[in-house]
């Protein structure tokens, strides 16, 4: 008859023991444990089972731990990361004069859009620009050149998601102002409008409401000087005009009294003159960046521009 433990078929340890030791032959060659010695054996079996049985405590302790940990760093990661950057182009202009902005801003790992402006007026155009920031997720740093920084002025106002504004030669308006108000010198200040804009009819507009191009022959030293001659007679061609009701719009509540704000000012700007970008970028708290630029520093110098919006960028993080 062959022996059995317990924990195989219920058989007691104490038949094994009555059995001498003469029988070993007949349990397969193996000799039952003495009493004695199986009991240290299953203390020993005990403490090796106790041991193992801390140690995977021990191990899902830690994997918990660690998981927890992946989950926080994660999170970390999510909250510092890089804003969404939506450039807002001006009036005499187009999506096209971020161009080089844009691929250097993609190169730093930047997400970028810019959506076009409508140039119609400065309530409505601000609210296409609103529209498009609610459709995007995220912190945003927001952008714009000349009278982009009339809308984003205003399309940013109550937006939590705009951590920062940045205003490139720009207009900076405060509630009530109009564009016309803000400028005291330049180009565009003259008695005669006529000898600087083709005025074209806007049709089922108001006959006061028309679209104003710059004249190709004041286009390049008035809104692209220093820029390459060629270059200047392209962007004079592909210009978009400005509607001339959005020269006398009433600015609303700005969005720079409650948005850290950035300016960009060109020191050559012959649009919109230094004294005035310098008089509405202190008025508005902006950390202010001199470049040497005329009125399209983001064509003529886009690495220092780029620079301006990375450093408002980071500090939003």
């Amino acid at each position: 008859m062959k022996a059995t433990r317990e924990s195989d078929q219920g058989a007691p340890w104490r038949e094994l023991d009555a059995r001498p030791a003469g029988c070993a032959h007949l349990l397969g060659g193996h000799t039952p444990w003495p009493r004695p010695e199986r009991e240290r054996n299953d203390k020993v079996h005990a403490k090796k089972l106790g041991a193992v049985a801390a140690a995977a405590l021990a191990l899902a302790a830690g994997l918990t731990a660690s998981s927890a940990a992946g989950s926080s760093s994660s999170r970390a990661k999510s909250n510092s990361a890089k804003p969404t950057i939506v450039l807002v182009h001006g009036a005499w202009a187009d999506s096209g004069s971020w161009d080089q902005v844009v691929s250097r801003l993609q190169r730093a790992g930047y997400t970028v859009s810019v959506p076009p402006n409508p140039l119609d007026d400065l309530t409505t155009d601000s609210q296409r620009i609103a529209s498009f920031l609610q459709s995007l997720s995220g912190p945003i740093v927001l952008v714009g050149h000349s009278y982009g920084g009339a809308v984003i002025t205003n399309a940013a106002t109550g937006n939590a998601q705009v951590k920062a504004l940045v205003y490139e030669d720009a207009f900076i308006p405060d509630a009530g102002q109009a564009l016309m108000q803000l400028v005291h010198g330049g180009c565009f200040a003259v008695a005669d409008l006529s000898t600087v804009f083709n005025f074209v009819p806007i049709p089922g507009a108001p006959a006061a409401d028309v679209d104003a191009y710059v004249k190709p022959s004041v286009f390049p030293r008035c809104f692209a000087a220093g820029l390459p001659a060629r270059q200047q007679a392209v962007l004079a061609a592909t210009q978009r005009p400005l509607a001339t009701a959005a020269l006398g719009a009433p600015s609303g509540t700005p969005a720079w009294k409650t948005i850290r704000s950035w300016a960009i000012v060109g020191t050559q700007d012959q649009a919109v003159p230094l004294a005035d970008q310098l008089a509405m970028a202190k008025h508005a708290g902006a950390r202010i960046t001199r470049v040497r630029a005329p009125h399209l520093s983001m064509v003529s110098d886009p690495d220092a521009v780029a620079k301006v919006i990375q450093d408002a960028a980071r500090a939003t993080r």
